[in-house]
């Protein structure tokens, strides 16, 4: 008795081949990770193993997300299906297509996990925004992304990123050079991140106005930030005193995004994180918003959530290196 076989047909070739992929590259990236075996016959897609709806799903949301302009990545691919996998009944193209803004490349930066979509929400909404959890969820990223989307539309008049110049207390003696090329290493993932939202050039003349402010966390000290996107990055790394004195910067019009990761305190014991601390004495005050990520929301390589989770698991064993 043969194998069933469901077949998806689609209208548009050249749509067809740009979600098949180059030499059949993405169907065989759904097949491996919907458990399918997928073959291209002319117009159509055939699922002859596995679960075919939720396939057959996967394959019509993508083929929407082609259909609208949006230019499908491996990434993409592989983020999709993992989104399908976790959340069946999402609408894969409200995640990829409803966009923050459109990257210096053309390509939209938008939501991409149920979480993702709760924070913009909450950096919509919220004064004060705390992004909680590990690498690669994008918590600093969709930070940035809002940021310079309300620049443009004129919703604040600057945009200021900062971060703990080093692990525990910012002691920028003993590294060459002078104050630019010191914190040039502890800053660069911010202009990286910028510089996937808008050109160098653009760039340069934000930062020569000073619409755009990148500086160490000490800097903030003794400051007023008023019509202001604030993003303070690593905030792990930030004593208690240091994190109280960045929240009490917070001026009229200006939104405060804190994004850390908890399990990546870099501060000498006994000295307690900034963010763990906040988060226990702010938990009950009105207007603060607290969003927090798991190794599910991870939207850089797949290897990443798997390696988070590894680690969580050895840790929480109480196993010891």
């Amino acid at each position: 008795m043969g194998c069933t076989i469901v077949s998806v047909v689609f209208d548009d070739l050249g749509q067809l081949r740009e979600l098949v992929g180059e030499f059949g590259s993405n169907l065989k990236v759904i097949a491996k990770g919907m458990g399918v075996d997928l073959e291209q016959r002319g117009n159509a897609v055939h699922i002859t193993r596995g679960d075919a709806p939720a396939t057959e799903r996967l394959l019509r949301d993508l083929e929407r997300l082609i259909s609208r302009g949006f230019p499908l990545t491996p990434s993409d691919v592989e983020h999709a299906i993992r989104l399908a996998k976790a959340h069946p009944e999402a609408d894969l193209t409200q995640f990829f297509s409803d966009a923050i803004l459109m990257g210096a490349g053309g390509r939209p930066i938008a939501a991409r996990t149920p979480t993702q979509r709760r924070y913009v929400q909450a950096l919509r909404e919220s004064p004060i925004v705390f992004g909680v959890g590990p690498a690669g969820t994008g918590k600093t990223y969709l930070a940035m992304a809002m940021a310079v989307a309300a620049l443009g539309k004129g919703e604040v008049r600057r945009i200021v990123l900062t971060r703990p110049a080093v692990e525990a207390g910012e002691k920028l003696g003993f590294l060459p050079g002078d104050l630019s090329e010191k914190i040039d290493p502890y800053l660069r993932p911010l202009f990286d991140a910028l510089q996937d939202m808008m050109s160098g050039e653009k760039i340069t003349k934000l930062l020569d106005k000073r619409v755009i402010e990148v500086a160490p966390l000490a800097f903030m000290r003794g400051r007023t930030l008023q019509d202001a996107y604030v993003i303070l990055d690593e905030a792990q790394n930030t004593t208690v005193e240091q994190m109280k004195m960045f929240l009490t910067r917070l001026g009229e019009h200006s939104r405060m995004i804190i994004t850390g990761d908890p399990t990546q305190i870099d501060l000498p014991r006994p000295r307690m994180s900034g963010l763990v601390h906040a988060l226990r004495v702010l938990k009950d005050v009105p207007n603060i918003e607290v969003v927090r990520f798991q190794s599910s929301d991870v939207v850089r390589h797949p290897l990443v959530a798997a390696i988070i989770d590894a680690y969580s698991q050895f840790e929480d064993a109480g196993d010891t290196p």
